[in-house]
């Protein structure tokens, strides 16, 4: 993968995509990691109670996989300086099947002064926005 060249980039440019992949083992490692153990993330009788689909991806473990196809892209050429979004839809982790989203990060504005660089992330289940307005202000070196 070749390193991100501020002056090269354009706005509406497609930067980087990625598929996601998220199990059930991954919502539990992120609930040790985060100390979110909300029963909504892990039990089935507990989401339907609740009236949700089945279980769900904690948000900050969807916005932050995606925020990783971004950074994994910049590399050590920007620094993220801003990174925010809204959550917009649940995903719902099959116990068996799990749940695949879909990242695209486009170039969304740049900052030529700065050297910043907005990058808006699509994100996407089942044909499905995820994450509203999602975005990532990196600065160039």
């Amino acid at each position: 993968m070749s390193i991100p060249v501020f002056a090269e980039l354009a706005p509406g440019q497609l930067v980087a995509e990625r598929e996601l992949h998220l199990t059930r083992d991954r919502l539990v490692r992120y609930a040790g990691a985060s100390g979110d153990f909300n029963p909504i993330h892990y039990r089935d009788d507990v989401a339907a109670e609740v009236g949700l689909p089945g279980v769900l991806a904690h948000g900050m473990l969807t916005m932050g996989a995606a925020g990783s196809v971004a950074t994994d892209w910049l590399g050590a050429a920007a620094r993220v300086l801003d990174f925010q979004s809204r959550f917009t839809r649940p995903v719902p982790v099959d116990a068996a099947a799990g749940a695949t989203v879909t990242v695209t990060v486009t170039v969304g504005a740049l900052d030529e002064e700065r050297r910043t660089a907005r990058l808006d992330l699509k994100v996407v289940f089942d044909g499905a926005t995820v994450l509203g307005k999602a975005q990532l202000v990196a600065a160039f070196r």
